[in-house]
């Protein structure tokens, strides 16, 4: 069993200035040096980018993010070109996971499956000032987001296909933040997922205050959106992407299936997830395929709930008192896994 936790980084502000934060804030972290470690092999074939192409796509998509790319190299003195590699989001490669998601007319909770020693540790609420909706949710690659809600309302959670015949485009935890950042509602975050590029093969689900809930399958070849309260790690319309071994997805989309019901509130949908005995946590942290955090949103209350581990109370974040100026008190979340491995935020490996 191991004790681990994820650091609370809250800020209201620029993009710039927010980068800039975040990057004196991992000068006093392992975490770049545990990243060095873990990618070293694979920098040359996965850490190639397009430094223009790359530029061009944050100025007419997101600007805010060139700015804030640009504080991370200013805190971290390094050039704006390492910062965009390491942070951008685009053209890198992650390892696979799994993820289960259920969703309600008004929740959206997912399981986050994966290994430990990827995992950064880091929950964000962040409050722009120059462009850009709040968001709140779990961090990937310091930039991205795994899963989140927005200010609007608008909720996001992704689920991984497949790596195989990857393209130039944005990874998920980039397109993760990108929707958050600067979608209003679903339609938005659809019509987004069309238009930009895509690396590899995810189904992204969203909802928002309307209450209906679309699943985008999405590829470096096509984008496909459909209506449905459930997603894993399967495509249901752009079949030809989906890997070739499916069963624990199919397993998990029917234990899924049968445990929702149409008076389903949150907090049951998050103990179908979170709870062991419910056949969708998952202690297989050695495959990459361990639950590490279940996350919860009410987009109508603009409520977020947030726990690591199995068999675990959430926090819940009423994110309308942060959009209020009231400033999160909780420092870090804590849980526990059963498996020994630290997120790359605890120590150095």
């Amino acid at each position: 069993m191991g004790n681990v936790y994820s650091e609370i980084v809250q800020f209201r502000g620029n993009h710039y200035d927010f980068g800039y934060m975040q990057g004196e804030l991992l000068k006093e972290s392992p975490i770049l040096l545990n990243r060095e470690k873990q990618w070293a092999s694979r920098r040359k074939r996965h850490f190639n980018i397009n430094k223009k192409e790359a530029v061009q796509l944050f100025s007419r998509i997101i600007p805010g993010m060139l700015d804030e790319l640009q504080g991370l190299a200013d805190a971290l003195k390094w050039k704006v070109e390492d910062a965009l590699r390491e942070f951008g989001g685009y053209y890198v490669e992650y390892e696979k996971s799994g993820c289960s998601i259920l969703t309600g007319s008004e929740f959206l909770v997912r399981n986050y499956d994966s290994h430990p020693g990827y995992y950064e540790g880091r929950y964000t609420i962040y409050q722009p000032t120059d462009t850009g909706y709040a968001v709140i949710g779990p961090s990937m690659q310091i930039t991205g987001r795994t899963d989140g809600m927005n200010e609007k309302g608008l909720a996001m959670g992704y689920n991984f296909i497949n790596r195989v015949r990857s393209g130039n485009g944005f990874v998920c935890n980039m397109i993760g933040r990108i929707i958050l950042e600067i979608c209003a509602n679903v339609d938005e975050a659809i019509s987004l997922l069309k238009e930009i590029p895509h690396r590899t093969s995810f189904s992204y689900v969203l909802l928002d205050p309307s209450g209906e809930t679309f699943v985008v399958e999405a590829s470096p070849r096509k984008v496909e959106a459909r209506k449905s309260n459930i997603s894993t790690n399967h495509f249901q319309l752009l079949t030809e992407e989906n890997r070739y071994r499916m069963n624990d997805s199919l397993r998990r989309q029917k234990a899924l299936e049968k445990q929702q019901s149409d008076n389903l509130n949150v907090y049951r949908a998050y103990q179908i997830l979170n709870e062991d005995e419910k056949e969708i946590f998952s202690s297989n942290y050695g495959a990459s395929a361990g639950t590490i955090h279940t996350s919860a949103y009410v987009p109508r209350e603009r409520k977020a709930l947030f726990a690591i581990g199995g068999n675990r109370m959430p926090v819940i974040f009423d994110f309308n008192r942060f959009l209020d100026g009231e400033n999160i008190n909780i420092k870090r979340i804590k849980g526990i896994l059963n498996y020994d491995t630290p997120f790359i935020n605890m120590s150095m490996i």
